[in-house]
């Protein structure tokens, strides 16, 4: 009874958030005449996280190429802090004239209203979704030292030592976080997550042997893994990753986990629809440049794409999926 109406919350849930994504395409301004000159100056792209990260680089792959596309160059702002909510909520606060646009990820734009007391904008609500651009698959990985070869042996350690595993992630409330709590409702098992301030200080533990393993996005892990000092045992997508190839994903193994982090750009609610259109068409041609997958591939990402109601109802979706997850494990941030 309690799954069914945690169940019935969530579609709830998602079926709401995505009316309200939905509502602020509809909303969309029928555009003034300056659309049609736009753009006539520089357009800033607020990445709400620090430089060197991979949205960062994602941020600045697209930028260049659509300055290419538009004749207007395309500068990257890292704007970090609070999961990325302060350079969202920078977007939020823009004026919608397409000249401030958000390269945002899953957490702002889905997960962080569930997980922040005090969140201060509604992203389904004060943002249009422009574009999805691609996505990034978590892995699950541990020290050869644990003797561990695949995903069943880690489940049937874990259930033999309840509590004892552990797996480091990138911090509370990260998506890396949030995969181990589902792994651990949906395989049944006590893990022990460890969070840390980023990537590398988890990634040396779990080379360390200080903590058994990380569960994590492939693109920090892809030189550890590559060189034999973790051992991958797991995808969370749909289809294996091509950098691991001999990786199976988590659903092949009996596990139905699903978990990415994405990449979107966001606009200010009011944007006119001219330039949405624009938007969406050009970077949409950007994802399908030759040489954009390669690139995309080394950061550990594959392209996305789609319309911008094919990504507002990303948004809900998500938002509503991780609700339950968070929920359940009364996870709670500042």
């Amino acid at each position: 009874m309690k799954r069914r109406t945690a169940l019935a919350a969530s579609a709830s849930a998602c079926a709401a958030a995505s009316a309200g994504a939905l509502g602020a395409i509809a909303s969309l301004a029928a555009g003034p005449a300056a659309a049609a000159d736009w753009p006539s100056r520089p357009i800033t792209l607020v990445v709400p996280f620090p430089a060197g990260g991979s949205s960062d680089a994602m941020g600045r792959l697209v930028a260049q190429r659509l300055g290419e596309r538009l004749g207007q160059q395309v500068i990257v702002d890292n704007r970090a802090g609070a999961g990325g909510n302060l350079g969202t909520d920078l977007v939020v606060r823009a004026a919608p004239d397409g000249y401030t646009l958000g390269m945002s990820t899953s957490g702002p734009l889905a997960n962080n209203r569930f997980l922040y007391r005090n969140m201060p904008f509604d992203a389904q609500k004060d943002l249009v979704p422009v574009i999805a651009v691609a996505e990034i698959p978590m892995v699950i990985a541990v020290n050869p030292r644990t003797g561990i070869r695949t995903l069943a042996a880690f489940l049937e350690a874990a259930r033999a030592r309840p509590g004892t595993l552990t797996l480091g992630n990138p911090g509370t409330g990260t998506i890396g976080h949030l995969t181990t709590e589902a792994l651990k409702s949906q395989a049944r098992v006590d893990v022990l997550p460890v969070p840390y301030k980023g990537d590398a200080p988890a990634i040396t533990d779990a080379v360390g042997g200080t903590i058994d393993g990380v569960l994590m996005p492939v693109t920090a892990l892809l030189p550890q893994l590559q060189a034999g000092r973790l051992k991958a045992l797991a995808v969370t997508a749909q289809k294996r990753f091509p950098e691991l190839p001999d990786v199976p994903t988590a659903a092949e193994q009996q596990l139905p986990i699903e978990a990415t982090t994405w990449f979107a750009i966001v606009a200010p609610r009011g944007l006119p629809a001219p330039i949405l259109e624009r938007l969406n068409r050009e970077v949409a041609a950007v994802l399908a440049l030759p040489d954009t997958a390669p690139q995309m591939a080394r950061l550990g990402a594959s392209a996305l794409g789609g319309t911008p109601r094919q990504l507002a109802q990303l948004m809900a979706r998500d938002g509503a999926r991780w609700q339950a997850v968070i929920a359940a494990a009364h996870i709670a941030l500042e």
